[in-house]
């Protein structure tokens, strides 16, 4: 790595091996990426991610993205970059990755949100009430981010339950496991210290219209997606593997859901990414 850096850097993996950078959910913290260790160090990939919740509250729209990708430049030096993005930072990722223009070898999309705008989505997604409020009055969803950032510094415990409340399928038993809770409590506490306005600023992104902006990543996209995933529905990793021009894979897993999904996948993504650099 190279540069000077405005955002928090998190690395796991093989310290010098091929350049991953992962875009975490939201709510969510760049420690997520530690999920990846293992396999990083075994496919010899450098995972890195950006706490992006603490960039500055001025860069907004097309600013914020391509601060990203001077961070991720900045990270990279000559190397190609391959892209994982979960959840909304699957659409933080394909946004970011129109800036990085042929630096790109390849963009993952886990448990991927599609736009809004692009199909009935919404009555199939557990966040329906929030995405619901951020699109329709933006103002009462920031005061809702600030309760919740209450509850990660108070309670995370009864934040986490109630995130869960509708875990369906292997999300349900995950909820259910101890170390998964922590670590998610964690990271809820890590997404909402001092970085409320950060969250909020990537949800509002996701919840305005953005289809007209898949036609411009050019790199070469895989999506994963739980078959019983109810954060984003299954039909929306099916829009997303139609619109993105480059799509070539699209695989549905049953039995899994959201971070089910993103747990069970790291194997074959790692593996799909070390594929390419073995071309």
């Amino acid at each position: 790595m190279s540069g000077d850096y405005l955002l928090r850097l998190i690395s796991c993996g093989a310290p010098d091996g091929v350049l991953v950078i992962y875009f975490h959910g939201a709510p969510g913290a760049p420690e997520e990426c530690l999920l990846f260790d293992a396999q990083g160090r075994e496919d010899d990939l450098s995972v890195i991610s950006l706490d992006r919740f603490s960039a500055p509250e001025g860069y907004q729209g097309e600013g914020y993205f391509r601060l990203l990708a001077t961070e991720i430049l900045a990270c990279a030096g000559t190397a190609q970059i391959h892209l994982v993005g979960f959840s909304i930072g699957a659409f933080t990722a394909l946004q970011t990755c129109r800036h990085l223009q042929g630096r790109v070898a390849s963009v993952s999309l886990i448990s991927a949100g599609a736009p809004l705008e692009a199909g009935d989505f919404l009555p199939g997604m557990a966040g329906r009430q929030v995405f619901q409020l951020a699109k329709q009055w933006p103002v009462l969803f920031r005061l809702l981010s600030g309760w919740q950032a209450l509850l990660a510094k108070f309670a995370p415990g009864l934040l986490f339950n109630m995130l869960f409340a509708s875990a369906k399928a292997a999300d349900a038993e995950l909820r259910q496991q101890g170390e998964f809770c922590s670590t998610t409590t964690t990271h809820l506490r890590s997404c909402f210290d001092g970085r409320v306005a950060g969250y909020a600023r990537d949800v509002l992104a996701y919840v305005a219209p953005w289809a007209g902006s898949l036609g411009l990543a050019k790199a070469k996209v895989r999506i994963w997606h739980g078959a019983d995933d109810n954060w984003s529905p299954k039909a929306m990793a099916e829009y997303l593997g139609q619109a993105l021009p480059a799509c070539e894979r699209v695989e549905i897993m049953p039995g899994l859901s959201h971070y089910s999904c993103l747990q069970q996948a790291v194997p074959s993504v790692c593996a799909a990414i070390r594929a390419d650099t073995e071309v």
